[in-house]
């Protein structure tokens, strides 16, 4: 980057004639190929170099190479960001630089060079001449990569990331100190006393540091923020699509100031660092309001804390917008038109289970109806809901809200998660006497689910006679659009996934081949996959006598309500997530097939040695 901005200069326009000679005179374009391009760009207009690229004689990179070296300009690449100078590069609008596809990426000897997809251009030098008011030069890049450059610089969290690393780098430089300074900080570190890191954390560059972690937890999406003291260093990692992903960690002489720092904003006590402690607290990022959880806990070597993200703008109450197939999203909407009953999501913790039961109660919210939950802890806070906080220490339990809240006249009551025997028969007495209750669990698929409850001392002909739908759910990371691209799977996986080989005839399996938008991992954002156990007459009949899970399941397979597996099969073959997803979250039911999730996982890397 370095040796483009030292020899980068403007060049006086040429015709796309002589560009086409000039493809010619270099062996690049027959006279043929040419006489075709010329024809194509008096069709259609543009440029010689956009029409090569419609007609698929050239490549977007090949035909900026050969324009650079017909103008003796520099090609430049922009494999590395964070080479860009964000300052020079946001002195530029971002509408100036989408219109003209040209991004700002450092100085010169008191020139502004500009990276440019289009050099010809002379509107949009003379425009951002004007507008930057200092000389420019300009280089020539690939308008694809320009445009790449110039979301993650506008919009993208390599941004933050950035900043991190550069108030990290700073913090190191400033506070640099010899050996014997190390072993005194080490031995202060020992200490109980909490004023000195109070103190420190009221400083600028603790401050900033916090404030951009959670301005890039937002923008990356992340659900959760792990902040983890280790020997020697401190881990900060974000929960990314259900991944974590390691961030940059703040310098070593500002660690214990950044938790004290979060404990500040979270009114959690800075002097307690013994016991567990649970908090919260508000930013505003990306122009809304959003909630943050935070939750300590005492490790052998300091303080953990996890940072919930809760952004109700991120997160779907749209029950239409779940991404339930239509005709099990009817049946979920039947569910909650009835008068009384008990709805129950399973699922792991991290499942989504949360975020559908919000989007029922949406779906359920009206000023006639008297709609209380009893959550722990409250994740989102919904306008016109009663919504009641668990507090163990003082006694405040699930059962003991519900012996309540059964006297404040409820239409509709949530309860966070079923934990005891208690909570599951004021439950179902609630919905006995007229009440509609949502609730979750934790169990491994929808069947299970009465398995559990019976064992757990609740009689069938109760569970049987309140039990209105069950729902099992998982998340599987959605295939990034923009790096989008076909695949295929072995007989074995195949095999494995329970597909029929007819439906792979029309199928779209596609896979993630990894770029910035993503993180290279190939996925962007999550989607749910549902399992559905109905209770109807028939299901109602078997609880009552007592059925095994696989008589329940096989029962529900015949009405025509797939599994996790089916589901997640579907979302593969309509190209939205892949074969390693759906094999990593779904349940086996064959031992024997063990292992072959780890084909699967290998399935990139085979396609990509052509093994």
């Amino acid at each position: 980057m370095k040796a483009v901005l030292e020899t980068a200069e403007i060049q006086k326009p040429k015709t796309t004639h002589l560009f086409g000679e000039y493809l010619v005179s270099k062996g690049v374009l027959t006279r043929l190929q040419l006489s075709k391009a010329l024809d194509e760009q008096r069709r259609f207009g543009g440029r010689l170099g956009e029409a090569l690229i419609r007609l698929s004689m050239m490549t977007e990179e090949q035909v900026t190479q050969m324009l650079a070296e017909h103008l003796s300009m520099e090609y430049v690449r922009f494999d590395d960001i964070s080479k860009i100078n964000l300052n020079i590069a946001r002195m530029l609008d971002e509408s100036i630089s989408k219109r003209f596809c040209l991004i700002g990426i450092g100085e010169v000897d008191g020139r502004v060079v500009v990276a440019m997809a289009d050099p010809l251009n002379v509107i949009a030098i003379d425009t951002i001449t004007l507008k930057i008011k200092r000389p420019i030069k300009v280089v020539i890049g690939s308008a694809q990569e320009i445009r790449r450059a110039i979301e993650i610089i506008y919009h993208g969290s390599d941004v933050e990331e950035q900043r991190l690393r550069e108030l990290v780098q700073c913090e190191v430089s400033r506070f640099d100190q010899s050996e014997d300074e190390r072993v005194e900080s080490i031995l202060e570190e020992t200490s109980d006393a909490g004023t000195d890191n109070e103190a420190e954390a009221t400083k600028a560059p603790v401050i900033r540091f916090v404030d951009l972690l959670l301005s890039q937890a937002v923008k990356s999406r992340a659900s959760d923020v792990h902040i983890e003291p280790q020997e020697k260093t401190m881990m900060i990692r974000m929960r990314i699509d259900g991944i974590l992903r390691d961030m940059v960690p703040p310098a070593r002489n500002m660690q214990k100031a950044v938790l004290t720092r979060i404990k500040i904003l979270s009114n959690l006590d800075i002097a307690e660092r013994r016991l567990p402690q649970d908090g919260r607290l508000k930013i505003r990022a990306s122009n809304r309001d959003i909630d943050v959880r935070v939750s300590t806990l005492p490790t052998i070597y300091g303080e953990k804390i996890v940072m919930r993200i809760l952004d109700t703008a991120g997160a779907s109450h749209d029950i239409n917008k779940l991404g339930i197939e239509p005709e099990l999203l009817a049946v979920l909407k039947n569910a909650l038109n009835q008068p009384h009953g008990i709805m129950i999501v399973t699922g792991p913790t991290g499942s989504g289970k949360s975020t559908t039961l919000y989007a029922c109660l949406n779906h359920l919210r009206d000023p006639t109806m008297n709609i209380t939950t009893v959550e722990d802890p409250v994740e989102y806070r919904l306008a016109g809901i009663n919504q009641v906080q668990v507090k163990s220490d003082i006694n405040l339990t699930f059962a003991a809200c519900l012996r309540s809240i059964l006297r404040q006249d409820p239409d509709i009551v949530l309860i966070g998660e079923i934990r005891d025997k208690e909570t599951v028969e004021i439950a179902i007495k609630a919905s006995l006497t007229g009440h509609l209750v949502l609730s979750t669990f934790h169990t491994n698929d929808a069947p299970s689910a009465i398995t559990r409850l019976i064992n757990m001392g609740i009689e069938p002909y109760l569970l049987s006679s309140s039990l209105n739908l069950i729902i099992a759910q998982r998340l599987v990371r959605k295939i990034c659009e923009k790096c989008k691209e076909p695949t295929t799977l072995s007989e074995q996986v195949l095999k494995r996934l329970k597909i029929d080989p007819a439906r792979i005839k029309d199928a779209n399996l596609c896979r993630g081949k990894g770029c910035n938008a993503c993180g290279n991992t190939g996925y962007h954002g999550r989607l749910p996959i549902f399992e559905f156990l109905v209770m109807d007459h028939e299901m109602r009949d078997l609880v009552t006598a007592t059925a095994t899970e696989a008589q329940l399941r096989a029962a529900a397979r015949k009405k025509g309500y797939g599994g996790l597996l089916e589901s997640g099969v579907t979302k593969m073959l309509q190209g939205l997530t892949t074969a390693e997803e759906v094999l990593g979250v779904t349940f086996s039911d064959d031992i024997g097939d063990i292992g072959i999730e780890q084909e699967a996982r290998g399935i990139a890397a085979v396609e990509e040695t052509g093994k």
